[in-house]
């Protein structure tokens, strides 16, 4: 079956070749490197934050950001159950506990009344996702781990170019995440940063991804460290991507833009961008009516070329995390009828119109 609609692919239109063959002709490939001094500023610049350190992957970002932040056993991290599985396994991988919270029916972002509700006097970090390029409520976040001296973790892997009150998501929070994966707004095939205003956790972070090096003695190592570390070639790829961040960002918003005229007077509805924020619109994200199959819905799109996803599955629902029952309406019935539709910047208003129209004339019949 021939897809002519995935879901999304990276554009790679700018210097990418050029800058990964000079990687090749440095013999500079591994985890040092120009390209990555590079990388990290550039991408610092544009996020505006004070430090940033390149990681081998979104994931490892997490876990970094939680152990620099001494999170461990014994330790509750409250995170929400609508989130992709890497958030939430990052906190086991410390030995601490995941507690999980509903989201808002409104942003589909966390829900901060149930915030409160779950901190006990084990609780110490909340870490909150900018889910699918639409920011949390920041400054009450903020606002609410101050008031019981909790850290905040920004996982920003959906949210490049996402703002809160006109500045960029990753700048708010103790430490903050991003993804470079090969499907995110800017890709490094694998990769991921680590963001943090404060210097300390910075050094940490860095300490950690370099096996726990120390800093002025060559060989010697003074903490259990990891392997975590960009290479120069992925950085390369990271800063050509960069150069275009502004022209890819723009395109996702003419998708998005495109995506909400022509469903206007259906009964889809969308993932609406909230007062006070800049939706980057990593994916456009919609809910089906209640009373659509799902999957044969996505199997008739399927069969026109179209490519979808459904949202991710609520984490305290997967047998995993799931040894004790526990509901979370809002991030359930969201669950049950979201799904991602095809959203990269090489797709035109005739490619939006046909993918449209091919939705509408499922439930048209």
């Amino acid at each position: 079956m021939s897809i002519k609609y995935p879901v999304y692919q990276p554009s790679l239109i700018g210097n990418e070749k050029k800058y990964v063959n000079e990687c090749l002709d440095s013999t500079w490939i591994s985890g040092k490197g120009a390209f990555l001094d590079k990388f990290e500023d550039t991408f610092l610049k544009f996020i505006g934050g004070n430090y940033a350190t390149a990681v081998s992957n979104g994931t490892v970002a997490l876990h970094l950001a939680l152990e620099a932040l001494g999170i461990n056993s014994g330790d509750e991290v409250i995170v929400p159950t609508l989130t992709y599985v890497a958030s939430v396994n990052c906190i086991t991988y410390t030995g601490a506990t995941p507690v999980f919270v509903d989201c808002n029916n409104e942003d589909w972002q966390i829900d901060i009344a149930d915030v409160e509700k779950k901190i006990t006097k084990k609780t110490k970090a909340v870490l909150c996702v900018h889910l699918y390029g639409q920011s949390c409520n920041l400054l009450s976040l903020k606002d609410l781990c101050k008031k019981y001296n909790l850290f905040l973790v920004e996982d920003c892997a959906e949210a490049i170019g996402t703002k809160y009150q006109g500045e960029h998501v990753g700048t708010f929070g103790d430490i903050s995440t991003f993804s470079f994966y090969g499907n995110k707004t800017i890709t490094t095939g694998e990769g991921g940063m680590v963001v943090s205003n404060n210097e300390t956790l910075h050094e940490r972070v860095v300490h950690l991804k370099g096996q726990g090096l120390a800093k002025y003695r060559e060989y010697w190592h003074d903490a259990i460290g990891y392997n975590y570390r960009m290479t120069n070639i992925c950085a390369a790829i990271g800063l050509a991507q960069l150069e275009k961040i502004d022209e890819i960002l723009a395109k996702k918003r003419q998708l998005a833009n495109w995506y909400i005229e022509k469903l206007e007077g259906t009964d889809f509805q969308y993932h609406k961008e909230m007062k006070d924020t800049v939706h980057s619109y990593w994916m456009f994200t919609i809910l089906l009516p209640k009373d659509f199959n799902r999957e044969k819905f996505k199997a008739f799109l399927l069969k026109k070329g179209i490519e979808t996803r459904p949202m991710f599955y609520p984490v305290h629902t997967m047998p995993i995390y799931s040894k004790k029952f526990e509901t979370h309406s809002v991030s359930e019935q969201l669950a049950r009828r979201g799904i991602n539709l095809p959203s990269y910047p090489d797709l035109n208003e005739v490619d939006i119109d046909y993918i449209v129209e091919t939705l509408k004339s499922y439930q048209n019949g």
